[in-house]
């Protein structure tokens, strides 16, 4: 008996708690629909004065990134700012053939006169957070833009982005992510469906109320003078830009976020790399949940509002935890229901995940409508692609459940960086791009256990009590099956 009340408690604490997250994001809508209607009155400086024009450096931290390298390169070439204002640093810290041809090309940009350089690292002590610390010590921008190699800022970029410093509080001003392949794959759609509702809900929703948000890591500026006070780049979380904003944001420093300043970027086409790119943000926002949660807590200039959705943003990838537990417990619930007739009323916690799931509907809708339109075939395309979206969410969940605990117990890893392919149609090849790992997992191989185990799930929907069954939990079952067999087979035949 003390088995069957364990149960329930951990089940019911972890139902409460994704709830609890549903709530903040039907906040964060609210906030967003009221952002719409408030006009930007936002001081700017005037680009067509001269004098007006402040110094940029434009950071590209790079590590073996063959196949992507010469593309970045052309499409920075050709950002329109003052040539005498503008330097671009290649932070390369590759290890592989691709430093060479990257040295070539920078070359023929500086017979163009473009004030490009190439810093090279002895080693790769900090990472990314390293790369770019010591590029700042060399840096003649009194404002650093910094892209990833995956990134193709439009020529105009900087000419939307500089003029918000002109308030001496802001501190950054973060760009939203586009997706040059989007609808390569289902793959990719569930990617681009989950990173446009963090771009528009999450972001706006966030800054617009003056709550902590975060830089992302490429697509970005930020003043320098703001990078050394928050006490630079540290590379001791794998999110070191998750890091760096809250230290920021803490010290009083302002963000401007731009939903309508769109920066295209590449996807992760196979599943090996969006593994990599998940494991590294869900690990490193925990991280960042041990290293920040007790300085947002004591802040004396930070609302208590502001602390609590600061709290949550910092939890976001530990909701995979909450989400897996729920899943694993959901089918001994299902025979405990069945089996002690008197536990009957603590099955009305189960309502709290329909609950959050129809709140989760809602939100994503108006992100989505916002991008493909109103309109009752676009609401119906959204009914699929939610439900794939969550199914393989869902499916996600060991692996990134994994990543959490790694990083709330404090256990170090090495900053592995997604792999580039340089893909955006079905008629390019990756299959012979060097950087995929082939190898397949433990974890994968628990996966695919896991897929039996909903499957098993299913079949105890006909089988328990004495009443014909219960199905209740058969379509989350159903969606475990599918989000876990999409995530298992995926992995081991590694395709798009």
């Amino acid at each position: 008996m003390a088995f069957v009340y364990f149960v329930i408690v951990v089940y019911s604490i972890a139902l409460v708690l994704i709830f609890m997250y549903s709530l903040a994001q039907l906040n964060l809508l609210f906030n967003y629909i009221s952002a719409q209607k408030i006009k930007d009155t936002s001081v700017v400086f005037d680009l067509s004065n001269p004098n007006e024009i402040p110094y940029v450096t434009i950071q590209l931290p790079v590590y073996n990134e063959l196949y992507v390298m010469e593309r970045l390169l052309d499409n920075i070439a050709k950002i329109e700012y003052p040539k005498d204002k503008l330097e671009i640093q290649v932070l390369d810290d590759s290890t592989d053939e691709s430093m060479i041809t990257t040295e070539k090309k920078i070359k023929q940009l500086q017979a163009t006169g473009l004030d490009i350089v190439q810093i090279k690292r002895s080693n790769r002590q900090g990472f990314k957070a390293g790369a770019l610390k010591e590029g700042l010590t060399v840096a003649k921008g009194e404002f650093i833009a910094i892209f990833d190699a995956d990134f193709l800022p439009k020529s105009d970029w900087l000419y939307k982005t500089i003029p918000y410093f002109k308030n001496p509080e802001i501190g950054i001003v973060q760009t939203r992510w586009g997706h040059i392949n989007r609808n390569y794959s289902t793959l990719t759609k569930i990617q681009a469906f989950a990173l446009d509702a963090h771009f528009t809900l999450e972001q706006v929703g966030r800054n617009s109320k003056g709550h902590f948000i975060n830089f992302n890591g490429t697509a970005g500026v930020w003043r320098k003078e703001c990078i050394f006070d928050a006490g630079n780049w540290e590379g001791d979380t794998l999110t070191e830009d998750l890091d760096l904003s809250y230290r920021a944001q803490l010290k009083n420093w302002k963000f401007k976020y731009l939903e309508n300043v769109e920066t295209p970027a590449e996807l992760p086409v196979i599943i090996s790399a969006a593994r990599t790119q998940q494991f590294r943000w869900n690990k490193g926002g925990a991280e960042n949940f041990q290293k920040m949660a007790k300085r947002v807590v004591l802040s004396k200039n930070i609302s208590f509002k502001s602390k609590i959705h600061g709290l949550l943003h910092l939890l976001n990838s530990s909701m995979f935890l909450n989400v897996f537990l729920v899943a694993i417990l959901s089918i001994p619930m299902l025979y405990i229901k069945n089996e002690f007739a008197h536990l009957k009323n603590y099955f009305y916690m189960m309502s709290f995940f329909v609950v959050s799931s129809i709140i989760f509907f809602i939100c994503y809708w108006y992100m989505y409508k916002n991008i493909y339109g109103k309109g009752i075939k676009n609401f119906f395309k959204y009914i699929a692609a939610f439900f794939t979206f969550f199914s393989i969410a869902m499916g996600f969940s060991l692996h990134n459940t994994i990543a959490v605990l790694e990083g709330h117990f404090g256990k170090k890893s090495d900053f592995v960086r997604t792999p580039k392919f340089n893909i955006t149609s079905l008629k390019d090849s990756w299959k012979n791009n060097k950087y995929i790992r082939k190898k397949i997992s433990l974890n994968v191989i628990i996966e695919g256990l896991l897929v039996c185990y909903f499957a098993f799930g299913m079949y105890s929907a006909f089988v328990v009590g004495d009443q014909g069954g219960d199905f209740g939990l058969f379509p989350f079952h159903l969606m475990l099956f599918i989000g876990f067999g999409y995530v298992f087979t995926k992995s081991v035949f590694s395709k798009a």
